[in-house]
């Protein structure tokens, strides 16, 4: 029996764990790490599953090569070769710019999709990229990159000093945080309000985190911006501004802010102007205060305004890059920051001619590219951990469309709904055969902290997860060698080439040869650590990896600090307030204070238990209040003459759904968790507990302009008995 630690890496939390292994490497125990100095102990529900989910037994443990309708267990060789044949079949009749990739929400958790996602997108040689990140959080990464001028400079809110904190569209208590890393983020709140801080929830569910705060604002669904917009129009017309950075744009926005005062705005979004009024003024006399919101809006009509505006509250009031406001995390591996001015559309997507952004298309039309024909259309699709047939817009549609590819490959743990289309999947390793360091999660983090975590189970004879990427850049590039050394001389040669890097001048080659770690994953790491903020080759420090092994529970590098204006890399060198891309959007902002509003919309919800639909294979995950529901006001089950289950049909599909009614949701809005419909799937447990794909209601033609993020909140729906007969 050993006990082992380990960081979790089933959500944003990065708690750390303890780990109990009999001597044949099963998990018999697992309880927080109490000397973890970030998360000091905390577990929820999906970190003391992780024995159950690593070894859940319909992972997949040999890749599979389809043939027809029939899988057969192949060795990996076999199966690289199947994909190279792929790939050089498509390439000679299509080209590459029929290839694409699809990323999805895992590889934010492992090494291997920080790592090696990128050079896997780049061999392939398309831009043909899609991703989770759409039909997520690219509202914030734009509106972030627009206001200080990089999409990975998002401000976290600091909790564990503000007096105020205003949050919306966001249940921590149950997503354990976004975009916001924050282990035990339920104690952090309750430690707020016992210091005599306030906590604001705006949310048109009463959530758990809601029925924990001081004050519940309902509001209607996707109309944050407009609450927000009222929220400035206050502060700018009652003088309540306290602006102590470098700014440009304050009189463009004061301009824009003249058309949303709360009493215009309050009927739109249903909070009173006098709520409003009332929360800039709060927001403007706290000592210190933050605005943080999340996905609720983010995945709405205006997802890139509402998270714009959140940051203009906080430099309006003062808060902004300040202790107990909002502040921006300095990770022990940030890297330095281009200089090039912030900007997205440099290419759009072939059909519907929608804007690039960081990178990436809108998964919002990825389905639109596979069905159309012409130059360019999509015939290979590589997918790494995403099952975007239940979590892209009209997943149904999509489903239909991959059925038509030339040729798809999958590195995935499972045979899940999407993969089912593959020719060859490639399961990754183990979660505990796998080290694990959270280069991005540890970016947003409330506090300084940095932690590596080994493998701690043996690969016997298969490839980690990073060799498969790393294998298959190598077949999209055609080339070979080290690709691990080949990345590690470039950035090294860039680094020494780098006034003020603190290798400057020094030689590549020797600083390679220093690097520590048992595999080209780890010497990157040591690298990144080593060349970091703390690292011994920055000059203000001597972090390494050979420091974070003698430091298995984490370390702690200290609260969050200013770090304006150094880390802007506008064009101005000063905050942007009024970006005009999204001054542009302001206009259709506008004209949507007069439109006409559905009688019922649909939002989605969070299950502690759950993380999207990776985690419905695992049996202490599903059931009890983890369910498949449709949760609607009781007085709208009255009016209706609704019993027991409900049709729920929006312009893309219906569903028939059991009902929920409960009062913690407002009349006239319906929610369904994201991530379920796994009616025939081979996953025994997942299949038992099937519930319905809410994304066959999301309509994938609408999407938040400026980012391209799917729009998931606010969804136009009929709620109707299922015993009656309508025409479509």
């Amino acid at each position: 029996m050993a006990i082992v630690h380990r960081t979790c890496p089933l959500c944003e939390a990065v708690c750390g764990l303890t780990l109990t292994l009999d001597d044949d490497g099963h998990v018999t125990g697992v309880r927080g790490d109490k000397d973890d100095p970030f998360s000091k102990g905390f577990i929820c529900p999906k970190g003391a599953s992780l024995g159950k989910l690593d070894e859940d037994p319909d992972r997949l443990t040999r890749p599979l090569v389809r043939e027809g309708d029939q899988w057969r267990e192949v060795g990996w060789d076999e199966a690289f070769a199947a994909v190279k044949a792929g790939f050089e079949r498509v390439t000679e009749v299509h080209g590459r710019e029929s290839f694409a990739v699809y990323l999805g929400n895992p590889n934010v958790h492992t090494m291997a999709g920080a790592l090696y996602a990128g050079p896997l997108i780049r061999s392939l040689g398309t831009r043909n990229v899609f991703s989770a990140t759409t039909a997520d959080q690219m509202p914030k990464h734009v509106s972030s990159g627009l206001m200080f001028g990089h999409p990975l400079t998002i401000p976290v809110p600091d909790l564990d000093r503000t007096g105020y904190l205003l949050m919306l569209g966001a249940n921590p208590l149950d997503s354990n945080g976004s975009l916001c890393t924050a282990p035990d983020f339920p104690g952090r709140l309750k430690a707020l309000r016992g210091r005599g801080g306030r906590l604001v929830v705006v949310d048109p569910r009463r959530t758990r985190t809601a029925a924990l705060a001081d004050e519940h604002v309902f509001i209607r669904p996707g109309t944050d911006a407009y609450l927000l917009f009222g929220i400035v129009h206050t502060l700018l017309a009652e003088e309540l501004t306290d602006v102590r950075l470098e700014v440009a744009g304050l009189a463009e926005l004061t301009e824009a802010a003249k058309h949303f005062a709360p009493d215009v705005v309050a009927h739109r979004t249903g909070v009173p102007a006098e709520v409003i009024v009332r929360l800039a003024r709060e927001l403007a006399g706290a000592p210190a205060a933050a605005v943080y919101a999340r996905i609720g809006t983010c995945t709405a009509e205006f997802g890139t305004l509402a998270q714009w505006l959140v940051d203009v509250v906080n430099v309006l009031t003062g808060n902004l890059d300040r202790p107990g406001g909002a502040m921006f995390p300095m990770p022990a591996t940030e890297g330095g920051r281009r200089r090039k001015p912030y900007r997205t559309g440099r290419w759009h997507s072939r059909v519907r001619g929608l804007p690039e952004a960081n990178g990436e298309l809108p998964v919002a039309t990825l389905a639109d590219e596979i069905e159309t024909p012409g130059q360019g259309q999509i015939r290979c699709l590589v997918t790494v951990a995403g099952n975007p047939v239940l979590s892209s817009p009209n997943g149904a549609r999509l489903d239909g469309a991959l059925a038509d590819l030339g040729f798809m490959v999958s590195v995935d743990p499972y045979l899940n709904e999407t993969t089912k289309h593959a020719r060859v999947i490639l399961p990754p390793s183990r979660v505990l055969q796998a080290g694990h360091y959270d280069f991005v999660l540890l970016g947003l983090a409330v506090r300084n902290y940095t932690r590596y975590s080994r493998p701690l189970l043996p690969m016997a004879d298969r490839p980690s997860e990073s060799m498969i990427l790393a294998r298959l850049a190598v077949i999209a590039s055609g080339l070979d060698g080290d690709l691990d050394a080949f990345i590690i001389g470039q950035t090294l040669a860039g680094a020494v080439q780098t006034p003020g890097s603190g290798v400057e001048g020094r030689d590549a080659d020797e600083l390679a040869a220093m690097l520590d770690g048992e595999s080209g994953a780890e010497r990157r790491l040591d690298m990144m650590l080593r060349l970091g903020p703390y690292g011994e080759w920055s000059g203000r420090g001597e972090l390494s990896l050979r420091k974070l092994l003698e430091h298995p529970h984490g370390l702690d590098l200290g609260p969050l600090r200013p770090r304006l204006p150094e880390l802007l890399t506008t064009a101005s060198g000063k905050v942007e307030l009024a970006p005009p891309q999204l001054l542009e959007d302001v206009q259709r902002l506008r004209e949507g204070l007069d439109a006409e509003q559905p009688t019922f919309v649909l939002i989605g919800r969070r299950h502690l238990r759950s993380n999207n639909s990776w985690m419905h294979n695992v049996a202490p995950l599903v059931g009890g209040s983890n369910q498949c529901t449709l949760q609607i006001n009781p007085a709208d089950v009255d009016r209706l003459g609704l019993d027991g289950h409900a049709r729920v049909r929006s312009a893309t599909g219906e569903l028939t759904v059991p009902l929920e009614p409960t009062d913690t949701i407002m009349p006239g809005v319906v929610s369904l968790p994201h991530g379920w419909g796994h009616s025939g799937s081979v996953q025994s447990v997942a299949a038992e507990h099937a519930g319905v794909n809410a994304n066959v209601l999301t309509d994938e033609s609408t999407v938040d302009l400026p980012s391209g993020n799917a729009v998931f909140n606010g969804v136009p729906v009929m709620i109707l008995p299922t015993g009656v007969i309508t025409a479509h």
